[in-house]
């Protein structure tokens, strides 16, 4: 009897059926129209280009567009590449223009279907970016369909990580960029580093589409992206904290070697804030539980485990003036690797040897919020269906299946479950063996290089010729798969997902072409064509007679899309295949979820030595355990997000904030306001509102105001005057402060001065930003503790990040406020000495690249310097006055790393 549920989907069909059903229309016009776009030449097609991009600028709605858009792309990719798209490829490019992934099984034409949005949604004029797993796939993608995009009038550009800043910007500027999603996303992080808008690649976030969605947007948003750079030097720090450690007594701390973790106790924290007050490291009244004294705590903890959890000559040795950490498996010395978060540095300070920098984080963006930037993000896979949920509640992403082109016709056979691994390869080999003889292709697929390579040696021995793909070379991967499918020809391949290159039965024939093409230079190209293709046709037949592709998996992987990947490289287009998982009770799903009662199922029943289970029972016991890891790892995931997602709110605020000042032609309002808003700070801080004139602290404000406002004013004898209250004072030093401003910026031109503004509101922000960020790591590192004392850490992260994140925007007014009060004109002699300088350093490398008796061109050098003109400046130390004029030292300006 059927359930409710079932015989609602028998009569309405299920969601994806509607969704499938409602695009059937727009197919219609588009097929429609096609007889009208056949008649247009190519001049025509760059014609309606030019009219959809017009009418989409004069507000007509994609939407209305998408029929003749979709019918103008298919003809040129029928003329550009000889395909002409299916209705089911349509289908696809529609649900990706609504915002969708689209799932359609391996072989379905995916790379061709992203065109059809793309072209629509470039029509507006603000480009759209095509991601791909590797730049291989970057590379082949956007010359294989830029073809088709040239056809149209369109341009195509590609993002790679070794192109000059230039052609990035020549690549963005093209109506669709291909790319990686590094790629993209390393430039978002490098396009908040930079000082002038003209250099910033990534202008919109328009429109997304990810290929191979799951594995972008799933496998690989579990690390960040990172750049990183070296950070100020805090030996001192490390230093003082080294001398206090000692001082610690037993009952201070616990420790637990097990997790090499490290703890104070309730008497150890009460000494330390003692002994790092003395030493000046706390400032009065502060407690070691404040947000302020995240970092010092951290580096606490990290001197504390330096001193009791490494032990020298055991875990690392001192050579020279370095500490090299020891392998604790093989016992060898460990050149080059350095421990993290300051732990190496503060190993360092215990050894008394020279302390190094310490990596800093500059930037970094998790891949879920990156992708969460574009207006409309859509993707493509053959595998989503299983991770809906996800892609639902962090990308707001629905997944549509999009029905294949012909009905599938392969084979897909129950697992087989052996008791040992060894009965279970001895199958595969047997497996592959019988179909070898029968010149079925193979492709066997593993979950690790180890495993792929003793397989690889168990079919050398038995004589069996095959191919192994388990390297990295993204050009070799390619033409390895695509001769996966030729007769006879056994591939043994760890992880297929993401390869990009499909399996065609008896071999790729363009790849065939081209090899021909490559070894015989003077032949016919139009007649080797026919010639290759009669030749692969006839191969195909004979591999369709021998059963298609047989795909054989030696495990389970944890996550049912991998398998399902796997299973896919077998009956594309309607091809027969076979697909068949062959397991053992040794293998890590088998033996978490459940193995030794099946085990004792499998010994109760009798089996013999080489007999395996085989029941459409333990394929869904499996898939149940396999939900159950996923669903784990979806809890993981999330809770990263959620952490990260607290800074992100804070990224887009500065991020923000430095492309309103980077486009912004005057910064002198914003300058003033920070300025107003610290002298109101300065004064409520030292007088505060209804108290008596005994109460203020009008000494600390003369000296505060000399710091922070490079003024010198009689604010004492102000006070002194009978009547005067905090409103008086703050009137007459904000007169006093900007009337200073007004004489410098007299001084140095308005143009100056507004340049001057820009770089240290820019250069201050990103100081700031990067402190700010190595804050959050540490409080990131030490606020899970805070869930032993019953609160939650998420909490508790949000409301101290935020505290510290007010306090980054209080520290930046003052340090923008405290540079502009105190950068000035070079004077006469000042500027004279300066060129004298950077004349003889001219002098100095000229001497070193030309022979001593070149007067010539040596003088010709020292005349030809420019202060406006970096490079005629030479090489200047690092730590010398900047060739610009600024005043500043040369690091701190235009040698500035960034």
């Amino acid at each position: 009897m059927l359930g409710i549920g079932k015989i609602a989907r028998k009569v309405f069909g299920t969601p994806n059926d509607r969704k499938i059903k409602a695009t059937r229309p727009l197919v219609d016009q588009i097929n429609a129209l096609e007889p009208e776009h056949e008649k247009l030449d190519d001049d025509g097609l760059k014609a309606k280009t030019d009219e959809l991009r017009k009418r989409a600028l004069d507000g007509e709605s994609l939407d209305d567009l998408l029929p003749e858009a979709f019918a103008n792309v298919r003809e040129g990719a029928r003329r550009a590449l000889g395909l002409r798209a299916f209705d089911v490829q349509l289908m696809g490019g529609i649900f990706l223009h609504q915002g969708n992934i689209a799932e359609m099984k391996t072989g379905e034409g995916k790379t061709l279907v992203a065109t059809f949005p793309a072209y629509l949604n470039a029509l507006t004029g603000k480009g759209v970016h095509v991601v791909t797993v590797n730049e291989y796939l970057a590379k082949r993608d956007a010359e294989w369909m830029g073809k088709v995009f040239a056809m149209l009038g369109m341009t195509t550009g590609v993002n790679g990580s070794d192109m000059t800043g230039a052609d990035k910007l020549a690549a963005y500027s093209c109506d669709i960029t291909y790319g990686t999603n590094n790629e993209f996303g390393f430039d978002y992080l490098r396009d908040n580093l930079k000082s002038d808008l003209a250099d910033v690649f990534q202008k919109d976030h328009n429109f997304a589409i990810v290929d191979e969605v799951d594995s972008i947007l799933i496998d690989e948003a579990r690390t960040p992206l990172i750049i990183s750079g070296p950070s100020d030097d805090r030996s001192e720090l490390y230093v003082s904290i080294d001398k206090i450690i000692p001082l610690l007594k037993d009952d201070h701390y616990e420790l637990d070697e097990k997790s090499r973790a490290v703890s104070f106790t309730d008497e150890g924290n009460e000494y330390l804030e003692q002994q790092l007050s003395a030493h000046g490291l706390l400032e009065d009244g502060q407690s070691l539980y404040d947000p302020e004294s995240t970092t010092i705590v951290h580096h606490v903890n990290q001197g504390l485990r330096a001193h009791k959890l490494f032990q020298r000559d055991k875990d690392y040795i001192v050579r020279g003036d370095d500490v090299v950490l020891i392998d604790e498996f093989t016992g060898r010395m460990m050149a080059g690797r350095r421990l993290s978060d300051g732990l190496h540095q503060a190993i360092e300070a215990k050894e008394g040897v020279p302390i190094q920098p310490e990596n800093i984080t500059m930037a970094s963006v998790t891949f879920q919020n990156y992708f969460r930037l574009y207006d409309k993000l859509a993707g493509m896979t053959g595998t989503a269906a299983t991770e809906a949920e996800e892609f639902s509640e962090i990308y707001g992403l629905g997944v549509v299946e999009v029905p294949t082109n012909r009905p599938i016709a392969r084979i897909d056979e129950d697992d087989k479950v052996y008791r040992t691994s060894g009965e279970k390869y001895q199958a595969i080999i047997d497996e592959i063996k019988e179909a070898h003889a029968k010149k079925q292709p193979v492709l066997v697929g593993t979950t690790s290089i180890e495993k792929s390579e003793m397989l690889s040696d168990l079919l050398k021995s038995a004589g069996i010729e095959h191919n192994v793909l388990n390297a990295r070379q993204h050009d070799k991967e390619a033409e390895i798969v695509a001769d996966a499918g030729r007769l006879g020809a056994v591939t043994i391949a760890t992880n297929m997902a993401g390869r990009g290159t499909d399996i065609q039965l008896g071999g790729n024939a363009d790849m065939k072409v081209m090899q021909a093409l490559a070894e015989n230079p003077d032949a016919d190209p139009a007649a080797l064509r026919a010639e290759q293709e009669a030749a692969h046709a006839a191969e195909k037949q004979k591999v369709i007679e021998a059963g298609g592709l047989n795909v054989m998996a030696s495990e389970r992987h944890e996550s049912r899309r991998i398998d399902n990947q796997l299973r896919g490289r077998a009956g594309r287009q309607g091809d027969p295949g076979r697909t068949a998982f062959y397991l053992s009770l040794e293998d890590d799903l088998m033996r978490i979820f459940g193995s030794e009662r099946l085990d004792k199922v499998l010994t109760t029943l009798g089996m013999k030595e080489g007999e395996a289970i085989v029941h459409p029972w333990v394929n869904k016991s499996l898939e149940r355990a396999q939900a159950k890891v996923e669903a784990r790892n979806f809890d993981m995931r999330k809770q990263v997000l959620k952490f990260d997602d607290v800074m992100n709110d804070q990224r887009k605020v500065i991020f923000g904030q430095r492309r309103e000042i980077m486009a912004a032609k005057d910064l002198s309002e914003i300058a003033t306001d920070m300025r107003h808003q610290v002298i109101d700070d300065l004064v409520d801080a030292h007088m505060p509102p209804k108290t008596y004139a005994d109460q203020w602290d009008i000494e600390g404000l003369y000296a505060h105001a000399i710091e922070m406002l490079d003024i010198d004013v009689p604010i004492i004898e102000w006070a002194a005057e009978e009547g005067v209250d905090d409103e008086d004072i703050r009137e007459r030093l904000t007169k006093a402060a900007d009337e200073k401003m007004a004489q410098k910026a007299a001084a140095f031109g308005p143009e100056t001065m507004r340049n001057i503004e820009k770089q240290v509101l820019l250069q201050t922000i990103d100081s700031k930003w990067r402190e700010h960020l190595l804050t959050l790591e540490h409080l990131r590192s030490v606020v899970g503790f805070r869930g032993y004392a019953q609160r939650d850490p998420l909490n508790e992260y949000k409301s101290e990040a935020f505290q510290l994140f007010e306090g980054l925007l209080d520290s930046l007014r003052e340090e923008v406020t405290k540079q502009l009060a105190r950068v000035r004109p070079l004077t006469d002699e000042e500027q004279r000495q300066m060129l004298a300088q950077m004349a003889a350093q001219q002098a100095e490398i000229q001497k070193a690249a030309v022979p001593a008796d070149d007067e010539a061109a040596e003088g010709e050098a020292v005349n030809g310097f420019d202060a406006d003109e970096p490079t005629t400046w030479g090489n200047p130390g690092r730590n010398e006055r900047c060739p610009c004029g600024s005043g500043k030292k040369f690091k701190h300006c235009h040698g500035r790393l960034t």
